[in-house]
């Protein structure tokens, strides 16, 4: 049987903490930026955690 591959886009946009969950970016800061707020730019920076609901999908993309 082949080896199990790890889906490329997956890989660029999520890692695992120390605990073992997964880090993920915030979306809707690329461009467009002049009519968002700055509190709002500020908050899109810092990165977040991957909702429960999602984890096993991206796990399996992993191969993880």
């Amino acid at each position: 049987m082949p080896k199990m591959k790890t889906k490329s886009s997956a890989k660029k946009r999520f890692k695992f903490t120390g605990s073992g969950k997964i880090k993920r970016k915030h979306a809707f800061k690329s461009h467009i930026l002049t009519k968002k707020a700055k509190k709002q730019k500020r908050n899109l920076t810092k990165s977040g955690l991957v909702h429960k609901s999602d984890v096993k999908n991206i796990k399996v993309q992993l191969c993880a």
